[in-house]
């Protein structure tokens, strides 16, 4: 098992962007356990209707997703923590100390967030979903290539 085998993907509401990040990232990393969850997540609601439709047509199916907050349980659980903004990361890191290090934006590698599309039209779904796309495709070697801390010895981290 390397460094990242457990991701949690964070947005807002836990119903548009980190659920078509974590998707995506499924696609990608099949073999790793990919979460998602909501600072302020409309519990129990579906996908928004706009990122099920956008997501289907690049054969990526989201509607079976279930909106869910993010606590204590999912944050530990975590290798790495992605989220959509800067203050997002802040916030989790104000919340859960011990996470940082390994909570960071999504869009760390190119100096961006994610734009929040809720409630705005297709073409803002796809451009965050471009984002997505782009700001993944940096974390590649790092997901890919990563050694686990854990299974290291105490004498080889010095």
């Amino acid at each position: 098992m390397g460094a990242f085998d457990q991701i949690l993907v964070v947005c807002v509401g836990n119903i548009c962007r980190s659920p078509m990040a974590a998707a995506i990232l499924t696609a990608y990393y099949p073999e790793k356990h990919i979460d998602s969850a909501g600072l302020s997540a409309l519990v129990g609601h579906a996908a928004d209707a706009k990122a099920v439709a956008l997501m289907a047509t690049h054969n990526i199916d989201i509607s079976a997703h279930i909106a869910k907050q993010i606590d204590e349980v999912l944050v530990s659980q975590s290798d790495l923590i992605l989220t959509m903004t800067t203050s997002q990361t802040k916030w989790i890191e104000s919340q859960w100390p011990h996470c940082r290090g390994k909570t960071f934006r999504i869009g760390h590698w190119l100096d961006k967030d994610i734009a929040d599309p809720y409630q705005q039209d297709d073409s803002a779904f796809d451009k965050s979903r471009q984002d997505i796309i782009a700001s993944l495709e940096q974390w590649t070697d790092k997901i890919s290539d990563a050694t686990s801390i854990r299974a290291l010895k105490f004498s080889e981290c010095y």
